[in-house]
């Protein structure tokens, strides 16, 4: 299968992992071996337990699953690996100190040699906002905010902003990165849509298939009615709940022939209980997509 123009990825399991350090270095050195362009990280700084909560928590995780810093596992990662990508998928950006995510990820970005892409959004877990000091319910807004306040630091220029939720007086982030740090939009609605075509430079798509296709049309039509242009823009599809080799190939080859950019392969949700397994399952999927053929 030749893929012009669209990158692969690998979805670090980490919930089926337990937190092993092992399982972050053999999986981070396979994949790069591989083939694989990147390796996508989700965040979530606390789990919290789901019983007896008003309003209730939604989502999908809870105090018996383990996440890895992803800033931190990405530094790790770079230090044994030569070219491999990193994305966050995403980072809760409103949650967290917004010049402070600015630091960390401008050296992480300069310390890798410019391979960090910071997938951002704003989550769903309450109990995680007020843990972290922030409001759950301006996620929103402050995300919007933020995005802008992040690029203004990467510059490495003194700079001051008095934001609705931020406020600087001549300050300045360095060393700075060497770059604009690419900012990529991740989530399922509307004001996402909207955030990610009018301060993104990609959007992260995740979930059933004909509903990620449902929301590449949708995030069009945003552009469109905003006057964006999607030259040069990333569209990325996690493939959640994609348990064989043939549908996540199959799964990648539609999205690519959808313009699709990027296409992260996710080895959890099919019981898969060992490092040896999500190897196994990142190396027949690397073959199926002929990751060490000559890239078109």
């Amino acid at each position: 299968m030749t893929r012009p123009h669209m990158k692969i990825g690998a979805v670090y399991p980490q919930t089926e992992l337990r937190g092993d350090p092992d399982a972050v270095r053999r999986i981070g050195l396979a994949a790069e071996s591989l083939g694989y362009d990147y390796l996508l990280a989700y965040d979530h700084v606390v789990g919290a337990v789901h019983a007896d909560r008003e309003p209730a928590l939604t989502g999908p995780y809870t105090e018996h699953d383990p996440f890895h810093d992803p800033f931190v596992m990405f530094a790790y990662l770079a230090g044994i690996t030569d070219r491999l990508e990193f994305a966050t998928g995403v980072l809760i950006l409103p949650q967290r100190q917004t010049v402070l995510v600015a630091k960390q990820s401008a050296d992480l970005d300069l310390l890798s040699g410019g391979r960090l892409r910071l997938g951002v959004g704003v989550g769903w877990n309450y109990v995680e906002y007020n843990a972290l000091g922030q409001s759950f319910a301006r996620r929103g807004q402050r995300a919007d905010e933020q995005i802008g306040i992040l690029r203004s630091l990467w510059r490495g220029e003194v700079t001051s902003y008095d934001g609705e939720f931020d406020r600087l007086d001549r300050g300045v982030v360095l060393p700075a990165p060497k770059r604009n740090i690419p900012i990529w939009v991740g989530g399922f609605s509307p004001p996402a849509f909207r955030r990610g075509v009018t301060r993104g430079d990609g959007f992260m798509f995740a979930g059933k298939e004909s509903a990620v296709h449902d929301a590449l049309a949708a995030l069009r039509n945003e552009a469109t009615e905003k006057g964006c242009s999607l030259d040069g823009f990333g569209l990325e599809y996690l493939a959640l709940r994609v348990p064989t080799i043939n549908n996540t190939a199959n799964h990648a080859e539609r999205w690519r022939d959808a313009g699709g950019t990027h296409f992260a392969t996710v080895s959890m949700g099919a019981g898969r209980d060992s490092i040896e397994a999500h190897l196994d399952f990142f190396a027949e999927v690397a073959e199926r997509l002929e990751l060490s053929a000559p890239r078109v």
